[in-house]
């Protein structure tokens, strides 16, 4: 039997925002739903019903109205949402940014602090929005972010969703390379970036990485920069303007531009395994009537909550919390190390700041377990409400950890999905209790399952998570994807017409929760970020005396770790000193989450028949799975060595 580690009060689960969208389901369609489970079970067995009843309970302003629902859920992918209608999702976003109540307050690890009211907001956006079009930024030009977790940045996305501009980023902690392996790609006409950031109290310029990524992006008319915390001289910056010397004067009318309910919002990045990163493109109306959807019914986040969460810019987590805007809710954004100087430091934020709603991920709930810290015992946490948890699986000892040194009664809503659909697969929600080591349920209008090996629905034991039928915010396409192979060949080529997901689960038939157990592709995902291992090769095969390199992703103490192989070249051996060059460049080009846990030696990289690299054959060897088809290597004797070097001790 699961353990259940928190309960709702008859109280919260009639008065959640979910118990209000069911009362008006109810009311609209003459059911007579009580638990969640049945609201679920309605919402995939009628899908245009649900969305529909969706669009209307939030009020989703639109200048023209929808034709239909969706033109046909067979096609998948390719099913059009919301044909015919016109919309904005900043006009959304930005509806309840009115008057001097607060909608964003920054703070930095330095205990730097701002606070912007909705007015003020609202007025940002305005004058971005009008500089883009000064600037000649069409709907469906790019815009792209290279940034701290600013509240311009937040002003940024807006603006240029505000023009029907594409939007796309990644944080300043990534190379310059690396970010233009992701934004190079989309040919952005503006990029919006910062003369510098904070980390573990020190300050970092990123001016001459800007430069860089500029000159590797031709397509760039306009670099605009922010300044924080470098030095904010810009006469070595082609094409540069300060943020303030570019916004333009506040317009006495803002018209947001109407476009397409598919018309493209979000450039999201996988993770780039055989390349450059895939550019996912996710739409207008898809993103916002999903994100209203987890953020208000699932976390019951709306006017009086406060949200923090610990995430830059290059993980959807910041485009999902930057939508809470969008519910009436304020946000407060948090840049820097959340454990600077000391572990308490975010803690005492959210004491100080009033936050309901805080945000973390696995690791860093692992970190404060080892490091023997009791959050309660350093912040009065009375007014937090609910906590997500997403990044990776949490280990038993988290889910005991944080209802023991966190808060006994409140929400602990552990939540999973990916970036491809910029939002949750599974997640709770205030009506249905909390289990340890379950997510608690999965999302409305998701048909969600989990398969075994031969494609059959399966409970209570380890299988692929798969979803049956299209959702709004999965991708519309791929950037540069135009016969859509690149897009079939991610999601479809296992189980035709069947969304694959990449992820182990277990879909427990008691409880109708899941488990999450580790990734069934090679996306590595330490810290729960995203990281190619052909972003590792294109930078460890660069350097002297390796002659090729394999990265695995290892489940390990509640987490996921790097180990990565190198085969040297011949007359060479892994030195320390090689490592340590391996480990500086992977840092320096790539960034932190990029260095392997552990580097090893190896004679032979496992290929296929016409030459890939197997990287999922190796990490079922060291997560304990076995290996299928090694028909389909061309040398398969390799794997014995992988088999002998999970048997050593500090890879168990």
């Amino acid at each position: 039997m699961q353990k259940l580690l928190w309960k709702p009060s008859e109280e919260i689960k009639n008065s959640c925002r979910m118990a209000d969208f069911m009362r008006y389901v109810n009311q609209s369609r003459d059911r007579h739903f009580t638990e969640y489970k049945e609201l679920y079970d309605w919402s995939v067995a009628d899908i245009p019903a649900f969305w529909e009843d969706l669009w209307h309970y939030f009020a989703i302003m639109a200048s023209r109205p929808y034709d239909m629902v969706v033109d046909d859920l067979s096609k998948f992918p390719g099913a059009r949402w919301f044909p015919g209608a016109r919309l904005n999702y900043a006009g959304n976003m930005l509806r309840y940014c009115e008057g001097e109540e607060t909608a964003i307050i920054f703070r930095g690890e330095d205990y730097l602090r701002r606070v912007l009211s909705r007015r003020e907001i609202k007025e940002q956006v305005w004058r971005l929005a009008e500089a883009f079009r000064r600037e000649g930024i069409k709907p469906g030009d790019t815009v792209a972010g290279y940034l701290p977790n600013l509240p311009e940045t937040i002003v940024a996305m807006l603006a240029a969703a505000a023009v029907g501009a594409v939007w796309c980023s990644c944080a300043t902690d990534i190379g310059p390379g690396a970010a233009a392996d992701r934004l190079g790609q989309t040919e952005p006409k503006i990029l919006i970036s910062a003369d510098g950031y904070r980390y573990k109290g020190k300050t970092f310029s990123t001016l001459e990485n800007v430069k860089e990524l500029a000159a590797r992006v031709p397509s760039l008319k306009r670099v605009v920069v922010v300044h924080y915390a470098g030095e904010p001289e810009l006469t070595d910056l082609p094409l540069a303007l300060s943020w303030e010397d570019y916004l333009a004067p506040l317009p006495d009318h803002f018209e947001y531009e109407q476009v397409e309910a598919s018309h493209p919002l979000f450039v999201m990045f996988s993770s780039g395994t055989t390349g450059k990163p895939k550019c996912m493109v996710q739409s207008h109306a898809g993103i916002l009537v999903n994100q209203l959807k987890e953020l208000t019914l699932h976390c019951n986040i709306q006017k009086g909550s406060r949200l923090l969460y610990i995430t830059t810019c290059s993980w959807m987590m910041w485009n999902w919390q930057a939508a809470a805007l969008g519910t009436g809710a304020s946000l407060v954004l948090y840049d820097g190390n959340p454990s600077y100087p000391d572990n308490a430091a975010i803690w005492k934020v959210l004491e100080e700041e009033e936050v309901t709603d805080f945000g973390l991920s696995a690791s860093y709930i692992h970190m404060l377990i080892a490091q023997g810290f009791s959050p309660r015992e350093h912040a009065d946490l009375s007014k937090l409400r609910a906590i997500s948890q997403t990044g990776s699986a949490l280990s038993d000892a988290g889910w005991d950890f944080v209802y023991r040194e966190i808060k006994e009664d409140y929400h602990f809503n552990s939540i999973a999905g990916g970036t491809d659909i910029n939002g949750c697969f599974g997640i709770g929600n205030m009506m249905i209790p909390v289990y340890a080591g379950e997510l608690a349920a999965i999302g409305l209008g998701e048909k969600v399952e989990c398969y075994d090996e031969k494609g059959r629905s399966i409970r209570d034991r380890e299988g692929e998570l798969v979803c049956e039928k299209p959702m709004p915010s999965m991708p519309l396409y791929f950037w540069n994807d135009p016969d859509g192979s690149r897009y079939h060949n991610a999601y479809f080529d296992v189980y035709p017409g069947v969304w694959r997901h990449g992820d182990y689960v277990i879909l427990h038939g008691n409880t109708g929760g899941l488990s999450f157990c580790g990734r069934s592709d090679s996306v590595l995902k330490p810290s729960g970020v995203r990281i190619g291992t052909a972003e590792i090769y294109n930078i460890v095969n660069e350097l002297p005396g390796i002659e090729d390199s394999l990265a695995v992703g290892q489940n390990h103490e509640g987490d996921q770790r790097i180990i990565l192989f190198v085969k040297c070249k011949e007359g060479i051996s892994l030195s320390e000193e090689l490592i340590k060059s391996i480990k500086t460049a992977l840092r320096t080009k790539g960034s932190p989450r990029h260095v392997p846990a552990i580097i090893l030696e190896t004679p032979e990289i496992p290929v296929t028949l016409n030459g890939k690299k197997v990287e999922s054959a190796v990490t079922n060897i060291l997560n304990g799975r076995p290996v299928g088809n090694r028909d389909a290597l061309l040398n398969p004797e390799s794997l014995g060595f992988y088999e002998s070097a999970e048997k050593l001790p500090f890879l168990r």
